[in-house]
């Protein structure tokens, strides 16, 4: 796991720091997840699969993550 800070722009924009763009190039869509006070960002999935907010909810945002992000 890699843990970096980042600031918000007056116009809402973030850098994502370089080394945590790898796999990641300019025009890929991410998708961005509020739970709380935590911001998640993930890469898209392929515009051809279709998902809902539900199962989404199931796969990224599980116990097992929350473990993993609580005492951050």
């Amino acid at each position: 796991m890699m843990i970096d800070t980042t600031r918000m722009s007056s116009r809402g924009q973030v850098v994502i720091p370089l080394d945590m763009r790898e796999g990641i190039k300019e025009g890929d869509k991410l998708i961005v997840i509020r739970k709380d006070n935590e911001i998640i960002l993930k890469k898209s999935i392929p515009e051809s699969a279709l998902w809902s907010e539900k199962s989404l909810s199931k796969t990224w945002l599980n116990k097992e993550e929350d473990e993993i992000w609580k005492d951050l």
